[in-house]
């Protein structure tokens, strides 16, 4: 049977470890680091569902693409705000990314409270980085990414820890009342691996 709770508790730099050295198995994920890379985005990250739930089923056995749906990839260029600025990088990424397995999803951090209280009546706000986006997700075990710098190197971006993603554990967020987002992913998660723990949002 497999221990898929192997590296609940054994530390962030372990973790952390053990993270890169899984995003470097999955041969995907790496192609998207290396695009990343390769396109010039500024401030990039890779996040969210293809990294946690890669994560979940390397240590559960799985086959690398289950339960991930796209990738989302962030960038952060305040030099120009306009919907047709960022347009022209989405269409660019989904070109350069045309032959993946799963899209690949662009947006620039800089300018997501413009459009996000209009879209879930909320407000959101001016970030500073792509890092940024993560203290308001909705759930903190989401909030991780993963960048290929220069160097070759793996940079690792987890503001709340990454113990959350090890432990199998979904925990909220509830920096925003973001609740009904919190609830309905960590349903779907559930279904898909019934080893995580779900942390119900907390009460007010």
């Amino acid at each position: 049977m497999v221990d898929y709770l192997c590296l609940a508790g054994a530390g962030r730099d372990a973790q952390k470890r053990a993270l890169i050295e899984i995003l470097r198995t999955q041969r995907h994920l790496m192609a998207i680091l290396e695009g990343m890379q390769a396109l010039g985005l500024p401030d990039p990250l890779l996040g969210s569902g293809a990294i946690y739930n890669s994560v979940w089923n390397v240590l559960t056995g799985r086959p690398a693409l289950t339960g991930i749906n796209d990738a989302d990839v962030a960038y952060f260029d305040g030099s120009d705000l306009s919907y047709e600025a960022e347009d022209r990088v989405i269409r660019r990424v989904e070109h350069y990314f045309r032959a993946m397995p799963l899209p690949v999803q662009v947006r620039n951090q800089a300018r997501v409270h413009l459009w996000f209280t209009e879209r879930f009546g909320m407000a959101y706000p001016q970030l500073r980085s792509s890092a940024e986006m993560m203290r308001y997700f909705a759930t903190k075990t989401h909030a991780v990414a993963a960048r290929l710098e220069p160097d070759g190197e793996i940079s690792i971006h987890a503001p709340f820890g990454l113990d959350d993603l090890f432990s199998f554990r979904v925990t909220p967020n509830a920096v925003l009342p973001n609740r009904e987002t919190h609830e309905r992913k960590a349903e779907r998660a559930k279904a898909i691996w019934p080893e995580l723990t779900i942390v119900p949002w907390p009460e007010e």
